[in-house]
């Protein structure tokens, strides 16, 4: 019997606001660890993207056993929708749909590079081998499209696509409030904007939409990684990315 005792710590949670919770798998280095968005509602709840799903996440989390909820996927790699196969209601958009109901090694990025003894904030826990590490099937209940709207009673998000990252990467966008939640496609680390070339990854995609969500009225961004961040750095992230691909080899204003 393996000894689990390394994973009753494994996940935190930090209330951002009344209606927002961020959690986070803490034993994995930040670096790697995927941002968990959980937002209540008035007749349903939300879950953006669901970390590795190593130990697994309702069992711990126990809030998240309450009213119905949609476990939204913002794109399917490994690191983003690995604990969605343990939630009744699952959501991504129609370009990764397949991914998700058969995922593979190859097609949720469960590299050596990404998934191995090093993403760990200590030691590799005895129980868990890189090597057989997969991510489960979890066949979506609602398979969504841009300009689509998950309604939470009280709260409603736009389904913004913005391919590049990958072909079916996401966003939600709450226009009421200006919250923007960016998966993997903007946010608050070296750059702002990722240059990681994955399988499936297209550039000319990315610039386009980058481009396309340069002057959304954000007052906030939620992304998939790292820290949030208010509209000052979200305009100066997009445009030093912008200016990158515009004039590659020229310096960055800033």
């Amino acid at each position: 019997m393996p000894d689990l005792s390394f994973a009753n710590d494994w996940y935190h949670a930090d209330r951002i606001d009344d209606d927002v919770t961020l959690i986070w798998e803490s034993k994995i280095l930040p670096s790697v660890r995927c941002n968990i968005w959980y937002i209540r509602g008035r007749d349903r709840d939300l879950l953006i993207d669901s970390g590795f799903g190593i130990v697994p996440l309702r069992r711990h989390i126990p809030f998240l056993t309450g009213k119905p909820l949609l476990a939204f996927g913002t794109h399917t790699h490994c690191d983003h929708v690995g604990a969605h196969h343990e939630f009744e209601e699952r959501a991504v958009h129609v370009d990764e749909a397949d991914i998700l109901t058969h995922p593979t090694k190859a097609t949720t990025v469960v590299e050596d590079w990404y998934v191995n003894d090093e993403m760990f904030e200590s030691c590799r826990p005895e129980w868990f081998d890189p090597r057989t590490y997969v991510v489960r099937p979890a066949p979506p209940t609602q398979v969504l499209t841009d300009g689509d709207t998950i309604d939470l009673g009280n709260r409603v998000f736009e389904v913004v696509h913005i391919p590049g990252h990958s072909p079916g990467s996401v966003a939600l966008w709450e226009s009421k409030t200006g919250t923007f939640f960016t998966g993997d496609v903007v946010h608050n680390g070296e750059n702002g904007i990722g240059n990681l070339v994955l399988y499936h990854s297209n550039e000319s995609d990315y610039i386009r939409s980058v481009e396309r969500i340069r002057d959304m009225p954000v007052n906030v961004v939620h992304a998939g990684h790292f820290d949030s961040f208010g509209r000052q750095r979200y305009r100066q992230v997009v445009d030093e990315y912008l200016e990158r691909k515009r004039n590659p080899g020229c310096p960055v204003r800033r």
